[in-house]
């Protein structure tokens, strides 16, 4: 199977989601790509163990897309082999009227990992330059002081409110916290084959909303919103990764490789050693408990 890269998909440059493709080949049928995903998610759980006893850094992975991008199951087959006292996931869905009291920030930072632990933002504090954007009318909800009608929604305070994500972004990575932010690049044309699905299958019925519909007709916004919103904020502390997404096991496996290939990197993250009176003694505590 194709070895993958991490810099093939790190955004380190102004992209054109255009121009990019939403499709990968790893020359391999999905079988083998489901058992290199096994693979990689197995070291991804015993290097979350390391990372848990190390306790010395959080680690925040950020997941976007468009709405039938995978992000559940994303989720759910990356992270199969964590300890889940280490990892939290946190769905971010309309804001709860204590959320809407707070600044748009708020409950987000309350969801930061501690050190030594995961947290999965499953949408994130982006929704607030993404969804906002597109429906400006949103923010007169967030019954701001300087927000007085949607003319106030103007470039000015876009450009306020990316610098604010960016102030965020950089203060948690400055204070020990890894961030990887994935966009789930899907087709239009994959997302109406899934969108179909939905409707098809009794079981994924649920899933189904007609404001579904009603937002794939902003498709060229949401794509325009997203590109400006990752061309601001992808920054080496914070970096941008646009994932393939149209083959799930394809864009699973991508996934999981950067985040254990990253990690790795770490040369600091390694279990901590016992203390010298303890390790010295371990035989003596061994044969206690076998002499019982």
């Amino acid at each position: 199977m194709k070895d993958i890269k991490i810099e093939d998909f790190k955004v380190i440059e102004n992209i054109q989601l255009q121009n990019i493709p939403t499709t990968f080949d790893l020359g391999a049928d999905k079988k083998t790509i489901e058992n290199e995903l096994e693979d990689v998610r197995e070291k991804l759980g015993d290097f979350q163990n390391t990372i848990y006893a190390h306790g010395k850094y959080a680690i925040l992975i950020c997941i976007q897309g468009m709405d039938t991008a995978g992000k559940d199951s994303m989720i759910r087959e990356v992270f199969k082999d964590f300890n889940t006292r280490g990892i939290v996931v946190h769905s971010f869905k309309v804001p709860t009227e204590l959320e809407r009291n707070h600044d748009y920030l708020w409950r987000h930072y309350i969801a930061l990992p501690a050190r030594g632990k995961f947290s999965v933002f499953n949408r994130t504090h982006y929704e607030n330059v993404l969804v906002t954007r597109v429906h400006p009318g949103y923010i007169l909800g967030e019954n701001l002081p300087d927000v007085k009608s949607i003319d106030d929604v103007n470039d000015a305070f876009w450009d306020k409110r990316f610098k604010q994500i960016n102030d965020f972004e950089n203060h948690i990575a400055q204070n020990g916290t890894v961030i990887f932010k994935f966009f789930l690049h899907l087709s239009k044309e994959e997302q109406k084959h899934r969108l179909l699905r939905r409707l098809e299958k009794p079981s994924k019925n649920w899933k189904f909303s007609p404001g579904d519909l009603k937002e794939r007709k902003l498709w060229d916004k949401y794509q325009e919103c997203y590109e400006d919103a990752i061309n601001r904020t992808s920054n080496s502390h914070a970096p941008w990764f646009t994932i393939p997404a149209d083959d799930k096991p394809t864009a699973r496996y991508i996934v999981a490789k950067i985040l254990y290939d990253t990690l790795i990197q770490y040369k600091d993250i390694v279990e901590p050693e016992l203390d010298a009176d303890i390790k010295g003694n371990l035989d003596m505590y061994i044969k206690a408990l076998e002499n019982e």
